[in-house]
């Protein structure tokens, strides 16, 4: 048998890769341990493995150079968006439901305990396990120096988040949104909360001037990510009853136009703070690439 000599160009490669997928796996099974301890926000089939596998490897991806015990809580978050988004799109039966969630999650994040809250009886334990994640996150974020600092920012990047999600509950059941109305309303996919949670793991000061360009740019390469997602999973979309770029009045061609351009203007904004904040924007792009390649071939989301 023919021995292949592999270059040392091959092994730095290998080796990286072989990092990567070790931080992969342990974010998975720190993930699977976390859908267990929430079991009724994360019931549904649809949190199958293939869930915690691929988003465990998407967030390893984002950001390779954190080590488990500081990506944990980032990784931890998605799972937690992902959670919410079905409790709100899925689980919910009624605006009074969604607005519930709306409430009782702003409330923790302002220092509240969780509580059941005024949810019907039926409802109640999947979004009790939602907000005692959510205080999971919140004291694990608190436990940082910059945590009085960064507070607002991650606050407000959840309220956005929030109502976004339940803008869109409305435009489900009411009257469709225009595709710049629903472009503009992104914030529902999450990726500039889990973003905000990205800024306590840099260890880095930050200016004023600092946070507001990149959550600038943090918000552009979210629209980006918002339409990719709906090119990747069009038919799923058809068959859950969801939103979807592609169903309001624009083709194939067109939101892949939009990718393109938008992704330029990504770049624009990432390109001056990249001296200063190598690590967040490589997340950034990172995060381009990794949606683009990711969408071509799967989704998250298990069998409903």
């Amino acid at each position: 048998m023919d021995i292949v000599l592999t270059s040392r160009d091959d092994l730095r490669e290998a080796r990286e890769w072989g990092r990567l997928c070790g931080l992969a796996g342990h974010a998975q099974r720190d993930l699977a341990e976390c859908a267990s301890r929430y079991g009724s926000l994360f019931v549904a089939r649809s949190f199958d493995p293939a869930l915690f596998a691929t988003l465990a490897f998407a967030c390893a991806y984002g950001a390779p150079w954190l080590p488990p015990e500081r990506l944990r809580v980032a990784t931890r978050t998605c799972l937690w968006c992902f959670g919410l988004d079905w409790l709100v799109d899925y689980a919910a039966d009624s605006r009074a439901e969604v607005d519930g969630v709306v409430r009782a999650c702003l409330a923790v994040a302002d220092g509240s305990e969780p509580a059941a809250g005024d949810a019907p009886a039926r409802f109640d334990p999947a979004r009790c396990d939602l907000t005692r994640f959510l205080a999971e996150l919140r004291d694990e974020l608190a436990a940082g120096p910059d945590f009085a600092a960064l507070h607002p920012i991650w606050r407000e990047e959840l309220r956005r988040m929030l109502e976004a999600m339940a803008r869109e509950w409305d435009w489900r059941h009411g009257t469709p949104p225009t595709i710049e109305q629903y472009l503009a309303n992104a914030d529902n996919l999450g990726f500039s909360f889990v973003f905000a949670t990205h800024l306590f793991l840099t260890g880095t000061p930050y200016t004023a001037g600092d946070l507001a360009g990149l959550r600038a740019a943090g918000r552009a390469v979210q629209r980006v990510i918002r339409l990719l997602n709906d090119l990747g999973t069009y038919e799923r979309d058809i068959a859950w009853g969801d939103l979807n770029a592609l169903l309001l009045g624009t083709t194939r061609a067109q939101v892949a136009g939009r990718v393109a351009a938008l992704t330029d203007r990504c770049e624009d904004l990432i390109r001056p703070l990249r001296p200063r904040h190598p690590e967040l924007t490589g997340y950034l792009s990172r995060q381009i690439g990794f949606n683009q390649g990711f969408y071509r071939i799967a989704d998250y989301w298990g069998r409903q």
